[in-house]
């Protein structure tokens, strides 16, 4: 925990010994940014307490009461409020666990989809696709070059229809089959974006919330689409 932050946070609050709704929100968010286990919380309280004394040591002033009242509240309420915990499946084929999963959560995508899979053959997730894309999804793909000319691949369809698409343009392969829907939600694992993944291979597919994992996946897409681009 930064108690540096934290001090210096609750004394700018102390100075005119009121907690103004801006200075509320700061302290909110600087809470919010720690780990919140008891040890924290007890901290920022016995803190809050001992500028309060130290304050009312300087000048006997009863609104320093009402100040640590307003801190204490606050410090009450996000103990009281339930960590939401980030989302994390797996599922895996053959059976259509894993593309249900996926149609579905293209289909929930409100806002952008960033896509970095080695090919796309199955009509059943790149009709999905072009919906998305329709109704103003902002979509990007990469994809591996060797396989956008294959029999059956999807990847012209989807570029023709305006999607964005990049390769590797490389003799390495670009094997990669992860996508970030909405910037919260990251899906990844060995599933081929192929009807055969779902219908004999033995795949697997995570999906994830937890939003280390999903910035540093996001991270490796940029790297990789100003690298093709």
């Amino acid at each position: 925990m930064n108690t540096t932050m934290i001090d210096e946070i609750l004394s700018r609050t102390l100075e005119d010994v009121h907690l103004s709704r801006g200075e509320r929100r700061s302290l909110r968010e600087a809470f919010e940014g720690l780990s919140m286990d008891p040890h924290d919380l007890n901290h920022v309280r016995n803190r809050a307490f001992q500028l309060a004394l130290e304050r009312a040591a300087c000048a006997g002033d009863t609104r320093l009461v009402a100040w640590l009242h307003d801190v204490i509240k606050l410090i009450d309420t996000l103990r009281a409020e339930p960590r939401q915990q980030p989302s994390c499946e797996a599922l895996f084929s053959p059976g259509t666990a894993c593309l249900e999963r996926l149609v579905a959560l293209i289909s929930a995508t409100q806002h952008v989809a960033d896509i970095c899979v080695y090919t796309i053959t199955d009509n059943r997730i790149s009709d999905v696709l072009l919906d998305a894309h329709r109704r103003g999804v902002k979509m990007r793909l990469i994809t591996e070059d060797s396989k956008t000319w294959d029999t059956g691949s999807d990847i012209e369809k989807l570029e023709s229809a305006g999607v964005k698409v990049e390769d590797d343009h490389a003799a390495s392969l670009m094997h990669h089959k992860f996508a970030i829907f909405d910037r919260t939600t990251l899906v990844t694992g060995s599933y081929n974006w192929t009807r055969s993944a779902a219908s004999s291979n033995q795949e697997n597919l995570v999906v994830t919330s937890h939003e280390p994992l999903v910035k540093a996946f996001s991270a490796e897409f940029e790297r990789l689409w100003t690298a093709f681009s």
